[in-house]
């Protein structure tokens, strides 16, 4: 029997089978051995109250967004890509997506002239990897802010294709 308090360290979620740790578990579940973590058990809670009757929109809105990001979460492949917008010139965007031409869609609703243009979109069997692997290698060369990179977009392309390949 585990004391109450402590964290397992080699539990898994019931529900979703990420590891357990003191930051994505609510503690007091110890003693009943309810081992599901927090985001797991925060879509049951709110599963619950809209079978008790409470449908407020945000409520669903929350529900759907935790849906939509565990399936989204779980698909590996897609694109690396590499944007650009007039307003900075000297910059690109390198980021990933299931799909980059929607992800350009979802830059331009931000943007008072839609003027992002989509550049380059490399399609890789590991999105998350190929774009990590890109962010290193242009990181190198240049200045960057998060995701953005103050280089020309044909030595971007260029600096990724060097790495891209692997992915």
């Amino acid at each position: 029997m585990e004391p109450a308090g402590q964290i397992p360290t080699d539990k898994e979620c019931i529900s979703c089978s990420v590891p357990l740790t003191q930051d994505n578990w609510y503690e007091s579940f110890v003693a009943k051995k309810h081992y599901k973590c927090k985001t797991c058990y925060d879509i049951r809670r709110v599963e619950n109250r809209i079978k008790r009757g409470e449908r407020s929109p945000s409520l669903l809105a929350k529900l759907f967004g935790w849906k939509t990001q565990e399936v989204y979460n779980q698909v590996k492949e897609g694109y690396v890509y590499v944007m650009t917008n007039p307003a900075w010139p000297e910059w690109v965007k390198v980021g990933m997506a299931v799909d980059s031409e929607d992800r350009l869609k979802s830059y331009q609703t931000s943007s008072p002239f839609r003027d992002y243009i989509l550049v380059y979109s490399y399609e890789v069997d590991d999105r998350r990897a190929a774009e990590a692997a890109a962010h290193v290698r242009l990181a190198k060369e240049c200045d960057n802010i998060n995701e953005w990179f103050r280089l020309p977009p044909p030595i971007a392309n260029e600096l990724i294709l060097e790495v891209i390949h692997e992915y």
